[in-house]
């Protein structure tokens, strides 16, 4: 009798467990890693975005009822309303809603007309306090699509090793201590289909068009087709670097 009651307290208490709040609780940052697994493979940036897209990351307070989200162009930020079933529901002040469920380690996101369901993970990476929604997203995919070391086989520096940074530092690429891949918005916009990469050196910079195609990295000047009083359109010019990665 006594093992009986105790087999049916333990059952009770493990069904308890699986319905742990704490399992169903989405507070944290979570990032598109379905998009930067994509981006990995080698190809187009913005073609692996684009798939997986177009939320590169959410950050969620349950207890002070936050969800923010970013796009790499806005940054929304939304009341959360509360769960029901597991199911988390997001109001952006009347515009629109999303809804939110974790599974596990992932957290769904249902889709709506306006955008497709997307799974995002939790963000393993640390960022600096105080960071800006992305940062978690940006520093994993910058380690993921440009991590490792790279050779100039073809431009200035030839034969130099070249190394990016999550951070967005750069080392061994003449003229350049800092980049800034181009996730979305106006720097999309103002190249056309054509991935672009930030390059600066001391605060100054330019925008470059780059190809990626494996282990190939080409990257190019830009010639800017707008006239003098429209937004900038740029297509690729002269080719300034060919990295391969080691």
């Amino acid at each position: 009798m006594r093992k009986a009651l105790a087999f049916s307290l333990l059952a009770l208490f493990l069904g308890g467990c699986a319905s742990d709040p704490a399992d169903r609780d989405i507070s944290g940052t979570w990032i598109n890693q379905a998009a930067i697994d994509a981006a990995a493979k080698g190809g187009p940036l913005r073609e692996a975005l684009q798939g997986y897209g177009p939320n590169l990351e959410w950050d969620i307070n349950t207890r002070a009822g936050q969800a923010r989200y970013t796009n790499g162009f806005e940054n929304v930020e939304g009341k959360l309303l509360g769960e029901e079933d597991g199911t988390w529901k997001v109001d952006f002040y009347g515009s629109s809603a999303s809804e939110l469920k974790r599974d596990g380690n992932q957290l769904s996101q249902a889709a709506t007309e306006n955008e497709p369901q997307q799974v995002f993970d939790r963000a393993q990476l640390q960022v600096p306090e105080g960071a800006p929604i992305g940062a978690s997203f940006e520093r994993a995919l910058y380690a993921a699509y440009l991590g490792g070391t790279w050779n100039i086989a073809s431009g200035p520096g030839q034969g130099a090793t070249v190394q990016f940074q999550p951070d967005g530092q750069v080392s061994g690429l003449p003229g350049a201590d800092r980049y800034a891949l181009c996730l979305a918005g106006d720097c999309a916009s103002m190249s056309g289909g054509n991935d672009n990469i930030w390059l600066q050196q001391n605060g100054q910079g330019n925008t470059w068009i780059f190809a990626r195609n494996g282990k190939t990295l080409e990257i190019f000047q830009t010639v800017n087709a707008a006239l003098a009083d429209e937004m900038p359109s740029f297509t690729p010019g002269n080719r300034q670097w060919v990295l391969e990665k080691q």
